[in-house]
């Protein structure tokens, strides 16, 4: 294969007409697609902060039932002490003893409310986790459900066009082995900075066919002879002759 120096100019100058006429070809893919890939990725995202949002409280509730049963494990102590208490009052043999014992019993008996008050709000709390879980798997059904409709369709156009797209890029690749690193480095460079993706247009009724700024004819006339890269002094595309651009094809 030869190498890119031994192309003149006007073969990189055909090779870079094609590579736009490729590349165009890609990006009408790319529009065909749409938005529908970043969707795609932002709904994948989005289930997925979803599961780690439910397995969160998923894991709250864990936490708060197990606190809950530890409450009613500490209920039952407390109401095992205050019988164990209430019975060894009735053998008392002084004031003292019986106000200690009683002393002990209501101790244990504040500590009951206080464990049931406990429970009475961590119940609530999980009504409150519940309800959150249910909206947020209800959620991750519907983000589930739109992810699959827009992963239809992107697999679709996929379908449709791998054939195509795999053809183009082959081409395109062919077509940057004939241009040297400097020149491709400018091509991409003047794509990224117009939405249309041009950077290499024909000379169209005395006018630079990207952005219709008046040539001149002396200029004109060196753009036709394919000697040097032509760039237009207004949008800094590369301008070819319209020849040479009718007669580059793309299939």
């Amino acid at each position: 294969m030869a190498k890119v120096a031994d192309f003149s100019v006007e073969e990189k100058l055909t090779s870079l007409v094609r590579l736009q006429k490729v590349d165009s070809k890609l990006d009408e893919i790319q529009i065909l697609k749409g938005e529908l890939p970043i969707e795609v990725k932002d709904l994948e995202d989005e289930i997925e902060g979803l599961h780690a949002r439910q397995t969160r409280v998923e894991e709250e509730i864990n936490g708060i039932q197990e606190f809950i049963n530890q409450r009613k494990e500490a209920i039952k102590e407390a109401e095992a002490l205050v019988k164990k208490y209430e019975k060894q009052s009735d053998n008392v043999k002084n004031n003292r003893e019986f106000e200690a014992i009683n002393k002990e019993i209501e101790m244990q008996t504040l500590e009951i409310k206080l464990c049931e008050k406990h429970i009475k709000d961590a119940t609530e709390e999980i009504g409150d986790k519940a309800r959150a879980l249910e909206a947020a798997k209800k959620a991750v059904a519907t983000k589930e459900n739109n992810l699959a409709g827009k992963k239809g369709e992107l697999e679709k156009i996929i379908a449709e066009t791998e054939k195509e797209e795999k053809q183009y890029n082959k081409q395109a690749e062919e077509a940057r082995g004939h241009v040297d690193e400097r020149l491709l480095l400018s091509y991409d460079r003047i794509r990224k900075n117009y939405r249309n993706g041009l950077a290499v247009v024909a000379v169209e009724r005395d006018s630079c066919g990207g952005c219709f700024h008046a040539i001149p004819p002396q200029k004109q006339s060196e753009i036709k002879l394919r000697k040097k890269v032509m760039v237009c002094e207004n949008c800094g595309r590369i301008l070819v002759d319209d020849d040479l651009n009718n007669a580059v094809e793309v299939k």
